[in-house]
């Protein structure tokens, strides 16, 4: 209470002390990674991005549970994050490992907003941040990996992945406990998107107290099946015609090394 005897808004409570697990994680990147936890517990959640009672555990249950998913990746890779939201699983991904080129693919103004100015704050020359839908984007990014968490379930996950994947990439979707269940009931729907082997897996074993588990969908010849070679196709001519350029209204963020 002040004063007068109105109530005073409580403070944020902030994410604790920063885990051991973390320099090993994030190397000489661990202040970056220090201040995006920061933005998470003070930014991310005055603008409705992040829940209030997240914030104790923002190391260990997001930011660091998605870090050590930079342990499936080969090096020098493209790698797009569907529905980035507030930078999770692409920010911690690209903090870990600043030879992967992110691209942060995100519909909603008021959250690329947030993920142009953590971009910018941090320094991340491999990210960039692209406003638009994943299935508007077919055509015109093709990437090594897609990345997804908490954004759908994982058959109409893959229906906006899979597509911008190029011939043999793959897709990592955070899964949880639900990984499993998720993965035998959309196998009909992989095999139409030209997946060719799916599993789950854990990382993070030996650095996490809850290993991360993840649904990996690795892609064929063809990423997204017919309809995304068609709309591939597609976007091709028009950009031969001078068409092609932005994919879902705007390109922002970091520096010039994030693939196209």
């Amino acid at each position: 209470m002040d004063r007068d005897g109105t109530a005073s808004e409580a403070p944020l409570e902030g994410p604790g002390q920063t885990p051991e697990a973390a320099g090993r994680i994030f190397g000489d990147r661990l202040p970056q990674a220090v201040r995006y936890t920061e933005l998470l517990a003070t930014a991310g959640v005055q603008r409705g991005l992040i829940g209030p009672r997240e914030v104790p555990r923002l190391w260990d249950r997001h930011v660091l549970n998605c870090a050590v998913l930079a342990e499936l990746l080969p090096a020098d890779v493209s790698l797009c994050d569907v529905g980035s939201g507030a930078g999770l699983p692409g920010i911690p991904v690209a903090l870990a490992r600043p030879d992967v080129s992110v691209t942060l693919l995100e519909p909603l103004l008021r959250r690329t907003t947030f993920l142009e100015e953590v971009v910018r704050e941090l320094g991340l020359e491999n990210v960039t941040v692209l406003r638009g839908r994943a299935e508007e984007t077919v055509g015109k990014l093709a990437v090594d990996v897609v990345t997804a968490r908490a954004v759908a379930p994982l058959d109409r996950l893959a229906g906006w992945g899979m597509p911008l994947l190029r011939p043999y990439g793959q897709m990592l979707a955070l899964k949880g406990d639900t990984a499993e269940q998720e993965l035998t009931e959309s196998r009909a729907a992989l095999t139409r998107l030209g997946a060719v082997k799916w599993s789950v897996i854990g990382v993070g074993e030996g650095v996490l107290v809850t290993p991360t588990r993840v649904v990996r969908v690795e892609a064929g010849e063809s990423p997204g099946g017919v309809k995304a070679a068609t709309r591939r196709a597609k976007a091709a001519r028009a950009g031969r015609g001078g068409k092609g350029g932005e994919a879902g209204g705007r390109r922002t963020g970091g520096g010039g090394r994030g693939r196209r």
